[in-house]
C-alpha cells in the first residue's frame, strides 16, 4: 500500500486534521524550521492517535534560507548536524512514548544528497547515529537509495519530463487544485511507495483530503 506522508512542524498554523490524514509526518527538527514547542505539538498529536507516525525531516543547518538553498558544508559537519536534529526529535518522541521510524531530508539537501554520494553517506550516517536503523524516504533514484527505503512522489508539485521537480521559483511549480493533486497521486501510485503533500502548499488540507481519498480508493 502506498503511504501518504507530510512535511510537518514547519509552521505554527498547521491544522491537526492535516496531520491526521497522513500515515507519516516528517517533522522539521531545527535545521530549517521547528523547535522544541513545534516538535512537542506534533508528537503529542501522534501519541493520541493511531496515525500518523513520526519521521524526522532534517536539513542543511540553514534557518535563514528555510533549507531551500545549497550551502557549503563538510560531510563530517553535515553528519553531526543531521544527528543533532534527529536526536532532538527522538528525545521528544521518547517522552511521548513514541519512536522515530523514518527520515527524509528537506529541501536542497534532499536533491543534493540524491546526486552526491558523500553528502548521501553523511545524511544516512547522521540519521543512524541518532535513530538507529530507520527507513529513508527520498527520490526514486539516486545516491540516497538504501535497503530500507521508500521511493517518494509529490502530489502537489509538477515535474520536468525527466521526473525532476520544477523549482518553486518557476511558474506553475505547485499544484494547488485538489482534484489535480488527486489525479497526480493516482498517476504515482504504481511507481512509488509514498506520496507527499507539503503543509505549506496553499489549501494543503483540501489537497491532503483529496489525495487520501485517491490513495484509499
Amino acid at each position: 500500500m502506498v503511504l501518504l506522508n507530510l512535511d510537518a512542524g514547519e509552521h505554527d498554523d498547521e491544522p491537526e486534521e492535516l496531520w491526521g490524514l497522513c500515515d507519516i509526518v516528517c517533522v522539521a527538527c531545527g535545521g530549517h524550521a521547528g523547535d522544541e514547542r513545534s516538535m512537542n505539538r506534533v508528537a503529542e498529536f501522534c501519541a493520541a492517535h493511531e496515525r500518523p507516525r513520526l519521521g524526522a525531516h532534517p536539513s542543511y543547518p540553514d534557518r535563514d534560507g528555510f533549507g531551500r538553498r545549497t550551502i557549503a558544508i563538510e560531510p563530517a559537519s553535515l553528519r553531526d548536524a543531521i544527528a543533532e536534529q534527529c536526536g532532538a526529535l527522538l528525545s521528544i518522541a521518547l517522552a511521548h512514548g513514541l519512536t522515530v521510524g523514518w527520515m527524509k531530508p528537506h529541501g536542497a539537501l534532499y536533491h543534493d544528497a540524491a546526486t552526491n554520494a558523500a553528502l548521501a553517506d553523511a545524511v544516512i550516517a547522521g540519521a543512524r547515529d541518532a535513530l538507529g536503523e530507520i527507513t529513508l524516504i527520498g527520490p526514486p533514484r539516486g545516491a540516497l537509495v538504501t535497503m530500507r527505503y521508500l521511493r517518494e512522489g509529490f502530489a502537489d508539485r509538477r515535474t520536468h519530463a525527466d521526473g525532476s521537480l520544477i523549482p518553486r521559483s518557476e511558474p506553475d511549480a505547485l499544484i494547488t487544485d485538489p482534484a489535480e493533486a488527486a489525479a497526480r497521486a493516482r498517476e504515482l501510485i504504481t511507481s512509488v511507495d509514498t506520496i507527499c503533500v507539503h503543509s505549506d502548499t496553499p489549501d494543503a488540507l483540501s489537497i491532503a483530503r483529496a489525495v487520501r481519498e485517491a490513495i484509499d480508493g
